[in-house]
């Protein structure tokens, strides 16, 4: 196998542009002045790079679909944020929920209670109503509900069921219009229940109170809103309580302990739910942007990357199952069409090979010199790399400078747009703004949308320097 190499670079921040094709990788370097601190004397990169992998040609060559068209496995019709809401019966979950719509005002908003999906109680359950439980999960028309977010999400209006408490029935001639929004908060103390439900969730959030303050809660609502038993608590609410929605607790991504009584809780979840919001728009603005789901996992690694403690050993672990995790979701979105190119940077590599064996290595060096920041550009690239899809990896996006650079140099190789997938870790908006707009054919996969950029075009919060920690060069 091929490969060439070229010096390190420090690229427009934190960043490290990347670029690969079909069984073929290429790197891109770049430095800034004379810093080369990560090249070592036998010319291997140790610090921030680009790399390219190629494949075979592929035999067909216009198989690749254009951003956001029908079918395009890489970029689904973008769909509203959708916000789970659980926790036990009475532990304020709907204050949570009041206090949340009211501080995002300014965007479209809907509440969907689960509640509205009790089923009717037939004539036989009627007549021993006090016998009925209303707490398990059989007592809900889950299908029905899965249909009604459906609905939302794919942008049409729904009418969601109203319920009568007192007489166990829903109302035959009414009901709640429900528009499509940009968030869909799904409240209802089993909603984590069914993982159905759960993966239409993009946030999930537990609301714990403490056992006395729900009971007395729970007393009052049976007692005079919905003429219930008040013995139903220890019969019905509190086994359910233990068997099915403690248990889904373990879904949530934010506990609020007190439940509505904790606006510091609530205020930091809003604020994150804006940053949501942010990457989602980001994602309705541009179609050839894609945010790789977020999962448990996902959440974790980045959370454990980010973390300046964390040993190298580590960080370079949780780093390669990262980017495996996004070099797979481009594999099983693109294999079928024979366009294994990717670009990628040397910390990429190893977990680019360990997706893709046998890819050759070449290099590309991006270097800034004096203060008109001119671009020099050393390329070592596949003679034929106009025939091939180009998959371009860097683990963090930030102005969005060196990845322009570097698709440029692309296309002026004769690589369509259509035909280009840029794969990073991280992103910062200004770089996405740069990118998407100057090439906006070519595809973007990210594993995160950090906040933005600081004053020294840093992303925000970021995960330093990703070379130098990646190689252990922090202290050169």
């Amino acid at each position: 196998m091929e490969e060439t190499t070229a010096s390190p670079q420090t690229n427009d921040n934190n960043n490290n542009n990347n670029i690969a094709m079909e069984y073929e990788i290429v790197t891109i370097a770049s430095s800034s002045g004379p810093h080369l601190s990560g090249l070592r004397s036998d010319g291997l990169i140790l610090g921030p790079t680009t790399t390219t992998t190629t494949s075979p040609p592929s035999s067909d060559r216009g198989s690749c679909s254009s951003p956001g068209s029908p079918g395009d496995p890489i970029n689904p019709p973008k769909q509203p944020f959708v916000i789970g809401v659980s926790g036990g019966t009475a532990s304020g979950k709907t204050t949570v929920c009041d206090m949340m719509i009211q501080q995002l005002h300014d965007h479209r908003v809907v509440l969907v209670n689960q509640d509205s999906f009790y089923r009717g109680l037939t004539e036989e359950e009627s007549k021993h109503v006090h016998e009925y439980n209303f707490d398990h999960p059989d007592a809900f028309d889950t299908e029905q509900l899965l249909e009604c977010i459906g609905k939302l999400k794919s942008g049409q209006p729904v009418q969601v069921p109203i319920y009568d408490f007192k007489n166990h029935q829903r109302f035959s001639d009414r009901f709640r219009q429900v528009n499509a929004s940009d968030v869909i908060i799904l409240e209802g103390i089993l909603v984590f229940h069914d993982q159905r439900v759960r993966n239409l969730m993009n946030m999930k959030i537990f609301v714990d109170a403490d056992a006395d303050v729900r009971l007395a809660r729970r007393i009052k609502r049976d007692t005079v809103d919905r003429g219930r038993d008040v013995h139903s608590y220890s019969k019905f609410v509190k086994p359910a309580f233990d068997g099915f929605i403690l248990p889904s607790k373990k879904y949530a991504d934010v506990i609020i302990p007190r439940g509505g009584d904790n606006h510091v809780a609530i205020d930091l979840i809003v604020q994150h739910i804006r940053t949501k919001l942010g990457q989602h728009n980001l994602c309705k603005i541009y179609p050839n942007l894609n945010v790789i789901q977020s999962t448990f996992q996902i959440r974790g690694m980045h959370t454990l990357i980010r973390d300046k403690e964390i040993t190298k050993h580590d960080f370079v672990f949780y780093s390669d199952r990262l980017i495996r995790s996004g070099t797979w979701s481009w594999l099983l979105a693109f294999y079928r069409e024979a366009s294994n190119h990717s670009y990628s940077g040397e910390s990429m590599e190893n977990a680019l090979r360990a997706c893709c064996k046998g890819i050759k290595i070449g290099k590309i060096l991006i270097h800034r010199t004096g203060d008109n920041k001119k671009q020099l550009i050393y390329e070592k690239l596949p003679k034929d790399i106009s025939e091939r899809h180009v998959l371009l990896m860097d683990p963090v996006l930030a102005t969005g400078n060196s990845a322009s650079q570097a698709i440029e140099l692309l296309t002026r190789k004769g690589v369509p747009e259509s035909r280009i997938i840029f794969l990073n870790l991280i992103s910062a908006p200004e770089g996405i703004h740069r990118v998407c707009k100057q090439f906006p054919f070519l595809k973007i996969v990210t594993s995160e949308i950090d906040a933005g950029l600081n004053d020294q075009f840093r992303v925000i919060p970021g995960m330093g320097e990703f070379g130098d920690r990646y190689f252990g060069t922090d202290d050169f």
